[in-house]
């Protein structure tokens, strides 16, 4: 009966799962608490509580599904997030300049974050199946380079750059741990750099109304939000206000100024600088102590994995979700563009959150199928010794 046991979870990841989200939620509270516009002074809360429970629940779902059953999903759960991409182009809402919402009454869900699962999910499928000739060009990489292609496509076609440039860099270092050439991949990253200065360029020549394009706008206020303090460089002026405030040990809990209708989108993308005012540089570096530890404790899970789609599976979930860390910390405090992207677990917003938790599942599924076989191995060496 032991070979067929199923192994225990990796609960410190699972409780480092649930203490982020739980922070998310009371950081959410604080963030959103002064500035609704709705009788409720809860709205957003209680949204992102419920958000965080089905989340809880998605996860445990997943994780509890045997490894070898939860294989067999990957690829229709990657072309059910292809449809929805094109569903969306079709039927979706825009929001803030991007067609890439499904409206559901007072609820939203954002498909991009699905596909960004699901597109992991078809290269560690493809890839293990492909084997040694995925090290071939045209025969191994480069029909998975034009769907990952298809897939950033359908991204850019919603008006979100920032989800699109993610997508890529996380196939991107999946393909590179898959086994790609390393030859073949530098030229393609030559390949991309040329024609993204191409576009870049386009976009200088590019004018509206005697105005520089949106995009570059974007990036000439991250180079001197200064030049424009009202207008481009509004947010992340007021984010650095913020920073500045929390000082050292921080303005105190539910106490930042910077909230109160100064700081735009302070419960959803901008929630870090809140986190900054109200906890200080001690608070933000003890946050990003615990997801570091969360990452690397992922990270482990992924490469004890004896089997390779499980691997970049893992692999893949770990890189995207530091990636949306990096890329929205690196926003808010000013190191790089603001592109729009939340903060996993932490930001408001549903699809984002129950997304993390099922990547989260997945994870520990991978996990116990870890431990299982680990107790198989150790209960065959007692055998042996025996």
């Amino acid at each position: 009966m032991s070979t067929t046991r199923r192994g225990t979870p990796d609960f410190v990841l699972l409780f480092l799962a649930i203490a982020l989200v739980g922070f998310g939620l009371v950081m959410v509270f604080s963030a959103s608490y002064s500035i609704t516009f709705s009788e409720d002074p809860l709205l957003y809360t209680k949204k992102q509580a419920a958000f965080a429970v089905t989340g809880i629940v998605v996860m445990f779902i997943v994780m509890n599904i045997p490894y070898a059953a939860l294989k067999k999903t990957f690829v229709p759960l990657f072309l059910l997030s292809l449809l929805l991409l094109v569903l969306v182009l079709i039927f979706g809402e825009e929001v803030n300049g991007a067609r890439s919402w499904f409206r559901f009454g007072p609820f939203g869900f954002q498909p991009t974050e699905l596909a960004k699962i699901g597109l992991l999910a078809y290269l560690a499928t493809i890839i293990p199946k492909k084997g040694e000739k995925f090290r071939d060009f045209k025969k191994g990489l480069l029909p998975v380079l034009i769907v990952t292609g298809v897939v950033c496509f359908l991204i850019v076609l919603q008006n979100d750059l920032g989800s699109m440039l993610i997508v890529f860099a996380t196939a991107g270092i999946v393909i590179m741990v898959g086994g790609a050439r390393f030859k073949h991949l530098f030229g393609l990253a030559g390949a991309a750099l040329v024609i993204g200065g191409g576009a870049i360029l386009r976009e200088l020549l590019l004018k509206d109304d005697g105005q520089t394009s949106y995009r570059i706008r974007r990036l000439t206020s991250f180079l001197d939000p200064w030049k424009d303090a009202q207008g481009d460089g509004y947010h992340l002026i007021q984010s650095w206000y913020a920073l500045g405030h929390g000082g050292l040990s921080g303005a105190g809990f539910g106490r930042s100024v910077q909230k109160l209708h100064y700081l735009p989108y302070a419960h959803n993308d901008f929630i870090f600088a809140v986190i900054g005012e109200e906890l200080g540089f001690i608070g933000a570096a003890a946050f990003l102590l615990v997801y570091l530890l969360f990452l690397w404790r992922a990270l482990l899970v992924a490469l004890r994995c004896r089997d390779l789609s499980g691997a970049l599976m893992g692999s893949g979930i770990v890189v995207l979700l530091f990636l949306q860390m990096l890329v929205n910390i690196g926003g808010v405090t000013g190191a790089i563009p603001i592109t729009g992207v939340t903060l996993p677990f932490i930001s408001y917003g549903g699809s984002s959150l129950l997304t993390s938790m099922f990547g989260v599942g997945i994870l520990l599924c991978i996990s116990r199928e870890n431990n299982k076989l680990e107790k198989q191995k150790t209960d065959g060496l007692a055998a042996d010794g025996s």
